[in-house]
């Protein structure tokens, strides 16, 4: 007779109720590791899926991702010169908040750089790509989307053109994807009042000066749009993609554009390093210490559910003393029990975080590893767990069979 699963029958609705309890508290640890899982796919998915080989960003930072970056569009050009480079790609990427139907809309822009790069590479859901220099866009559909309906950005109206999933930020906001002209049009969007009050300062910083005074043809130049004036420079780009030759030695390629005063150049995996170790390593740690403190915490009280019960068994304990049980049968009924309690919440957590867990906000990614990793640990709580009902056991009288 296996009396773990006897004791079990007998108190099955308490011993329910712990289970789920306890599954819940697992639920809660498989999920943190699941959190982080997302965050890291959601934080490198962009970075993985783009494409470059090389990253050139502004002199002395670490890239559009880990920090503001800002170089001249006619990086593209250099670096196409460079020899092995099959193909330079121009990359803007910043993050705004608009107002839509009454609730705040956060989006990643991300400049496209037509026409060569048209978004071919984005695995749609629905739609097509850019056809077009201006007004499209493809949209991550968390930020709720439609093939077809407009939006508003600034001065300009933007028709979706194509929907995709899971391209996200490393703060979870979706992605859409532009032109880089549009981009930058978005990025440097001002009120006509801004614009009609730099040009009167530029005016009046004309007046002032000797220049304008020498040569006051050259005022009528301030009431010109700022892109129109050969001093004031271009808007710049965040980075310039890079994909180097397959015979080229992409060492060598770096190097080479290294030598640039102006610019720093990284892999595509130095740039996957900055943004985990930047944005994404505190989150890691404060997701790894509730891992740790969940854990320890499902293991005190399954110490104390498991002690518990062998509280309410100590008669039936005595009993079998008495009647000449060895120990070992004793040991087995608390030790069994902790292993179903364990493997059932175990269970209990699998199942209901598969119905919960896609409900999150942020994706919560479950790999086998993480889920075989966990399995073990419950397993070690529940051997470990029960040797507080064990002492208790072994410390129990016949004579109490009497009383």
């Amino acid at each position: 007779m296996n009396l773990a699963a006897k004791d079990i029958r007998h108190n099955l609705g308490r011993f329910a109720l712990t289970t789920v309890g306890v599954g819940m508290l697992l639920m809660i640890v498989m999920g943190m590791g699941g959190i982080y899982r997302g965050i890291i796919a959601d934080a490198t998915l962009l970075i993985d899926t783009v494409g470059a080989d090389l990253w050139i960003v502004q002199r002395d930072t670490r890239g559009p991702f880990a920090e503001i970056s800002r170089v001249p569009s006619s990086l593209v050009d250099r670096a196409y010169t460079v020899p092995g480079v099959c193909l330079s790609r121009e990359f803007v990427y910043h993050t705004i908040q608009r107002e839509r139907d009454g609730e705040a809309l956060r989006i990643a822009v991300l400049g496209l750089s037509w026409p060569t790069d048209k978004g071919d590479w984005i695995q749609l859901t629905d739609g097509r790509s850019l056809k077009q220099n201006h007004f499209e866009m493809i949209a991550d559909k968390s930020l709720g989307l439609a093939v077809g309906e407009e939006i508003r950005l600034g001065k300009e109206s933007y028709v979706v053109v194509g929907t995709t999933s899971n391209m996200i930020s490393a703060g979870a906001d979706g992605i859409g994807f532009f032109t880089v002209a549009d981009a930058q049009a978005i990025q440097s969007d001002v009120p006509g009042e801004a614009v009609r009050l730099e040009r009167a300062s530029r005016y009046a910083r004309g007046e002032r000066s000797d220049l304008g005074t020498r040569q006051p043809a050259l005022l009528d130049n301030s009431s010109k749009p700022a892109g129109e004036l050969p001093p004031i420079p271009r808007a710049q780009i965040s980075a310039v993609m890079v994909t180097v030759s397959p015979s080229a030695d992409r060492e060598q390629v770096a190097n080479a554009i290294a030598g640039w005063g102006d610019v720093s150049v990284y892999t595509n995996a130095q740039e996957r390093e900055f943004l985990l170790k930047g944005n994404v390593e505190k989150v890691r740690r404060q997701i790894g210490l509730f891992r740790v403190l969940l854990t320890i915490i499902a293991a005190i009280i399954m110490a104390l559910i498991l002690y518990t019960l062998t509280l309410d068994k100590i008669h039936s304990i005595a009993l079998l003393k008495l009647i000449g049980a060895p120990n070992t049968v004793i040991l087995s009924l608390i030790v069994q029990q902790a292993l179903v309690l364990g493997v059932v919440g175990y269970g209990v957590a699998y199942l209901v975080g598969q119905r919960i867990f896609p409900m999150f906000p942020r994706r919560v990614i479950l790999t086998n590893s993480d889920l075989i990793q966990l399995g073990f640990i419950v397993l070690g709580i529940s051997v470990a767990s029960s040797l507080l009902g064990i002492w208790k056991a072994l410390h129990v009288s016949p004579n109490e069979a009497l009383s």
